[in-house]
């Protein structure tokens, strides 16, 4: 089994490139399977989540080659499967977006239900409702979702959402794009991935406008058409390089970023006496003395990401004073990895939505596991700081948003390697 052995300490220097957004990469790739033709992508991030998507896409008769590393073409002239491969699609959260995709190019599907990181309950009941208002007569069963037209065929519609979801909204912008009609989302979310997408689907010649707002409008087209497209650069992989700066010490430049997302995040490290300077698509983070205590409350965006709640969590840990992290999205995302920290030394309370966290001089070295994604982050970050080897199991998780994440650790002067048996 594949684990990452770090030996901390070292603080960070150099430069690290950010990779394509995860998030936007799972809903574009997708997205693809709406136009009858080839598109260009640039900037696809080489992950576990993306390779997995890409052979389901393969698998429904999609084309797929790589012009360069990064750069890929999707040719979906020929895709007729409206079942993609079930034990694929249970691998993946983000297997969702086949949903709406299919429902809107073929008017039908039949959809394994998700898989993905288990770190709360996260019901697809919003994704639902989108498809029920469009004109979607809609199955559920212990396994799957089936979508197809009801009696008056598809149309658009105006859909309130209880909550802002990610990917209810991103679900029903992609049904709705080749449906006849202007669809209305209400409540809708704003994160850039949201907002990429949208500018995805333009490009291909869809008429979305709000994307970014409370309020996105859908006007249906006929078709779209091929072109070429860079997803934006991630803001949590950037975040996650950021707050190991701030964890470990050091002076990196974190290229290909745009500063205006990561203001949620820059935020609160400048609030921990982190010296962050900005610059058009680049950010310095520096950290020379001991972390100052802070509160946080993860929110939607623009608000501080549930994605990061995590790795801040670590920079607490080792900050003077008592910091407050209240979790208002997912409040199980707690549990597992808070647990962990505290094998390594960690002094952090859970009090429901809330760990109050006390920060200590140093973090010691142990075998820890990851449980999701962002989790197994926050462990890598905790063993790039902590006196001793600590040893990361169940690195798959890790690996399903972070690309190269050893390299370019290495090349910043962390000690880590990738121990595979």
């Amino acid at each position: 089994m594949a684990r990452y052995e770090i030996n901390g300490g070292n603080p960070l220097r150099g430069e690290v490139t950010i990779s394509g957004a995860k998030n936007a990469a799972v809903a574009i790739l997708p997205a693809a399977l709406l136009v009858a033709g080839e598109c260009r992508i640039e900037n696809v991030p080489d992950i576990s989540d993306v390779r997995i998507l890409l052979q389901i896409l393969e698998n429904m008769g999609a084309r797929l080659h790589f012009e360069e590393p990064g750069v890929l073409v999707i040719d979906s002239t020929n895709v007729s499967c409206t079942q993609p491969d079930t034990e694929l699609v249970c691998k993946l959260r983000a297997s969702y977006y086949l949903m709406g995709v299919l429902l809107g190019r073929f008017g039908h599907a039949h959809v394994a239900l998700p898989g993905g990181c288990n770190f709360a309950s996260r019901p697809i009941d919003q994704h639902i409702k989108g498809f029920w208002a469009l004109g979607a007569e809609v199955t559920e069963t212990e396994e799957y979702v089936i979508l197809e037209p009801g009696m008056g065929g598809l149309h658009g519609s105006r859909i309130s959402l209880d909550m802002a979801s990610v990917g209810a909204t991103a679900n029903i912008m992609m049904a709705a794009v080749l449906t006849e009609g202007q669809t209305v989302i209400e409540n809708a979310a704003k994160e850039p991935h949201i907002v990429d997408l949208a500018n995805f689907l333009n490009t291909m010649g869809a008429r979305i406008s709000g994307a970014g707002t409370d309020t996105v409008k859908i006007r249906g087209v006929k078709e779209l058409r091929g072109g070429t497209y860079a997803i934006i650069p991630d803001q949590i992989e950037a975040g996650t390089y950021m707050a190991a700066v701030a964890a470990v010490g050091g002076n990196v430049l974190v290229r290909n970023v745009i500063p205006k997302h990561m203001e949620c995040i820059t935020s609160k490290l400048r609030e921990m006496a982190v010296r962050v300077t900005e610059y058009d698509d680049a950010i310095r983070i520096q950290a020379y003395s001991r972390l100052r205590s802070t509160t946080v409350k993860t929110r939607p965006y623009p608000g501080f990401p549930t994605d990061m709640q995590a790795q801040l969590c670590v920079c607490m840990s080792l900050a003077n004073g008592v910091s407050r992290l209240t979790e208002s999205v997912y409040e199980t995302r707690f549990f597992g990895y808070c647990s962990e920290l505290q094998n390594m030394g960690a002094d952090i309370l859970i009090n429901g939505k809330t760990a109050i966290v006390t920060g200590r001089q140093k973090l010691k070295g142990a075998t820890v596991c990851a449980y999701d994604l962002r989790a197994g982050a926050a462990l890598v970050i905790a063993g790039l700081a902590a006196e001793g080897q600590t040893v990361v199991e169940n690195i798959h998780f890790i690996e399903r948003g972070y690309e190269n994440i050893v390299e370019k650790l290495t090349a910043l002067g962390a000690n880590i390697r990738r121990i595979e048996d």
